[in-house]
């Protein structure tokens, strides 16, 4: 990623589940082979620079709602040993008893390690998958997601949370719905992104936008479990600083 990329990179939510939200910066992405996706490109080999960039942003940290979700550009198994253990630090510190991360499939064996060593503070640890859609053929063969099981009952075994990417060729009314339903049925809560023009070769699809936007979104815009992006920024980071 270009020195020059310079995102917001702290915020809060005053919508839905309100919380503290940070995004920080690791060694990047393991997988890195989704079609559709650039964030893994925010990512450095320098660990003291990651450290001294993630220090900034966790400091921004005041514990407003007990609760601090934490992004990085792939899983949180890739944030460096001294990031993690003040992550730690600022959730003793401000009371924070609810912590969210993110992680790809590849590193499922790493999250009861990670919930016992939050738990040992009572801090309850939720992680989220990108699973993009259950429709699994159309996840590996389209998406290539990297995500070998086809049963949500057995992915919900090791994450809380689901994300799903709409807005593709491809998708419809029935199959979006399909997918926000499957994702209440076995996780806590389901995050929608609708998918942008970004640096891939996968590029949104305006009638499935304006689908999900007529059919869908109505649906589920008032949901308390149901997180709806229409812009990567919409939860206040990413964008320009």
């Amino acid at each position: 990623m270009s020195s020059e990329f310079d995102p917001v990179r702290y915020s809060v939510i005053e919508e839905k589940n309100k919380r503290e939200i940070v995004m920080l910066r690791g060694s990047g992405c393991k997988w890195r082979k989704c079609r559709f996706c650039d964030y893994h490109l925010d990512f450095s080999r320098d660990e003291d620079a990651n450290f001294e960039l993630n220090k900034k942003q966790l400091e921004k940290v005041t514990g407003k709602y007990q609760k601090l979700e934490v992004i990085n550009s792939g899983s949180f198994i890739d944030l460096d040993e001294r990031t993690m253990d003040l992550i730690e630090q600022i959730c003793i510190d401000k009371q924070i008893s609810e912590l969210h991360f993110e992680c790809h499939w590849m590193h499922r064996s790493s999250i009861p390690a990670l919930r016992a060593r939050f738990w040992n503070h009572k801090i309850n640890v939720k992680v989220k998958i990108g699973v993009e859609t259950f429709d699994s053929d159309y996840r590996e063969n389209i998406l290539r997601k990297g995500l070998d099981e086809d049963d949500p009952k057995e992915i919900a075994e090791y994450f809380d949370e689901v994300c799903l990417l709409f807005g593709l060729e491809g998708q419809t009314a029935q199959s979006m719905k399909h997918d926000v339903e499957t994702g209440l049925q076995y996780f806590e809560r389901v995050c929608i992104n609708i998918m942008v023009k970004n640096t891939t070769k996968i590029l949104p699809c305006p009638p499935v936008i304006e689908i999900f936007r007529k059919e869908i979104y109505l649906l589920y815009q008032h949901d308390d479990r149901v997180d709806i992006l229409f812009e990567n920024t919409d939860f206040g980071v990413g964008g320009e600083s």
